[in-house]
């Protein structure tokens, strides 16, 4: 598939206009191109293993947007959407400590709940995130993450679905940013120094 222009089924053209075009001090690692292939070939797993139910995607505000959203309308199921907002980032760099900025807004009991993730890096806020929604007795918990950050894994986590296991670099686009910055990049760049 051309890297220029990808389309995820039902959603808008990515890559429209010069996509690839990066700012000074970025690195692209994922094409829009391969981010949307990427998300159509998981879309189909997890249509697969939900066949027949209406799971509840929980997208993890900020950084999922993209990719939540994206997954979102690839899928050929029935679904409802939800997110929660967590934050442990300060500019660059994680504080350690994880705080929940925003709830669900769904009663997630006896359902299959899928949480969305841009990236998993320390695995803190994930663990975070799942041990909260554990305690609400859903029927299924699973996890969907466009990028595995494996080296910086300080909290092991399961992962249920993965676009690409990716190295320790800070990574912006795509949802995920610098201290709010790049989020609406069409594609994962390296935030080189």
């Amino acid at each position: 598939m051309d890297s220029t222009r990808a389309t995820v089924p039902g959603s808008i053209t990515a890559g429209t206009g010069a996509p690839e075009a990066c700012p000074e001090g970025v690195r692209v690692l994922k094409s829009a191109g391969e981010i949307a292939d990427q998300v159509v070939r998981l879309a189909g797993e997890v249509s697969r293993d939900y066949a027949g139910e209406c799971p509840i995607l929980v997208g993890v505000l900020k950084g999922s947007c993209m990719f939540h959203a994206d997954l979102a309308r690839a899928l050929e199921l029935e679904i409802q959407l939800d997110f929660l907002k967590v934050n442990s980032y300060g500019d660059r760099l994680t504080s350690g400590t994880v705080r929940l900025q925003s709830d669900l807004a769904t009663d997630i009991t006896g359902r299959h709940v899928l949480v969305c993730e841009g990236v998993v890096d320390s695995g803190r806020s994930l663990s975070f995130v799942l041990d909260l929604l554990r305690g609400r007795r859903p029927a299924s918990l699973k996890v969907a993450t466009l990028l595995d950050k494996r080296p910086c894994r300080e909290v092991e986590v399961p992962l249920d679905y993965v676009g690409w296991t990716v190295g320790a670099d800070f990574l912006v686009g795509y949802g995920l940013d610098a201290a709010e910055r790049y989020r609406n990049l069409p594609f994962v760049g390296v935030l080189e120094e």
